[in-house]
């Protein structure tokens, strides 16, 4: 029962002259590296791809519609509305891969025009 309530013996522990307290020995603030040009180049890369493919899915959200309408018309032509709901499954499919595109490709701009500043 005793080994079950000891304790690890404490070591007090005295912040030195060159660190704060609170702070942990060693911790340093992160400083930004900076900004090269292939940094800046893959910012480009990773925004312009977002851009083509919200472009696209914009596309194919116009598309389906064109598609649900011509099905809508003619019961022989009720393929098209099969077509416009993989088109939707591509868009949902999409999203994430935008959100994966554009997000680190807005903060990677940002970095880019604070460092010109």
């Amino acid at each position: 029962m005793s080994a079950q309530q000891s304790q690890p013996p404490h070591r007090p522990h005295t912040p030195g002259a060159s660190e704060a307290p609170g702070v942990p020995w060693g911790f340093a603030q992160p400083q930004p590296r900076e900004i090269t040009a292939d940094y800046r180049r893959r910012a480009g890369i990773l925004t312009w791809s977002a851009i083509v493919v919200g472009a696209l899915m914009a596309v194919a959200l116009v598309v389906s519609v064109v598609f649900l309408v011509r099905a809508d018309q003619d019961t022989r032509n009720a393929a098209y509305g099969y077509l416009a709901l993989v088109l939707w499954v591509g868009i949902a499919a999409g999203i994430p891969v935008l959100l994966a595109l554009a997000i680190p490709a807005a903060r990677m701009r940002r970095r880019v025009r604070e460092q010109r500043r």
